[in-house]
């Protein structure tokens, strides 16, 4: 990790607050790995989706006792809304559905939702249609199905565009910012991961200050999908648009931990407050 040379600073006006996925944190059940993020100097934790409906009375138990707070919720639906057959198409709307519910129960900003992983399963029908075209225009509909139940239990759909080499479809914030736009909601927005943002934006900052408007959610991980402070990625600029737009949200750790959790997660929250104190 990059030394402390960029550590310290102010942080009282900061309201960017730093989270971690459960599944980075140390602890043998949910209660310790709460302790440990508090412990550690984080504010919130994202949860993973999968059957996240069963957790509920022992989350809600441990997040009693503690200032640690629901982020997001991470996946965890069934099917896929652009697959090719209907009954994956269904199974994934009805899950991303009940997992929004439980984001709003939970006070989180909402459930991360990637439309499609990997090539198109969409047919190609040109010259009439094009298999990306199919798929932007059914998401469409689908989103202006889901939007409401979203506004209804206040939870947001968080579309995340990834890197090309893991979906053709999105990769890029502005065009996923095209997508809420037409669905017209405030409960349909967008999250970006600095991973994937190093690949795809020609500029980080800049990219961040033209979307600001529809963004409610980021990922960190550095070039090499390691821990902040262990690759290559500036994250200072980053950070300097998201104060410039007023980002007031999450920043969550999804990334690899080279070394004792114990030891390496206190090091990179300390090293991120570092960051944001220059802001």
């Amino acid at each position: 990790m990059r030394s402390e040379e960029q550590s310290g600073g102010p942080e009282e006006d900061n309201q960017m607050k730093i989270a971690c996925q459960e599944n980075l944190v140390p602890g043998e059940s949910f209660r310790e790995k709460i302790v440990n993020l508090e412990k550690y100097g984080f504010q919130g934790i994202e949860l993973w989706g999968t059957k996240l409906g069963e957790r509920i009375k022992e989350i809600n138990t441990a997040l009693s006792c503690s200032e640690i707070k629901v982020s997001t919720i991470c996946a965890g639906y069934r099917g896929c809304l652009l697959d090719g057959d209907h009954s994956q198409r269904d199974l994934a709307f009805n899950d991303i559905r009940e997992l929004l519910s439980l984001a709003g129960d939970l006070g989180a900003v909402g459930l991360i939702v990637v439309p499609i992983f990997g090539p198109p399963r969409l047919p190609d029908l040109s010259p009439w249609r094009k298999p990306v075209e199919l798929e932007e225009e059914l998401l469409l509909k689908l989103l202006e199905q889901i939007a409401p139940h979203a506004e209804k239990v206040k939870a947001a759909l968080l579309l995340e565009p990834l890197n090309r080499y893991e979906t053709h479809l999105y990769n890029r914030l502005d065009q996923v910012v095209d997508i809420c736009k037409k669905v017209g909601s405030p409960y349909v927005k967008m999250m970006a991961d600095f991973f994937h943002m190093n690949i795809e934006e020609s500029n980080i900052g800049e990219s961040i200050i033209r979307t600001g408007r529809y963004l409610a959610n980021i990922h960190l991980a550095d070039s090499n999908r390691l821990l902040p402070g262990y690759g290559h990625t500036d994250f200072l600029p980053g950070f300097k648009a998201l104060k410039k737009i007023g980002y007031q949200g999450y920043l969550s750790l999804e990334c690899g931990i080279p070394g004792k959790k114990e030891e390496e997660l206190p090091k990179c929250v300390s090293y991120l407050k570092g960051i944001i104190g220059q802001t």
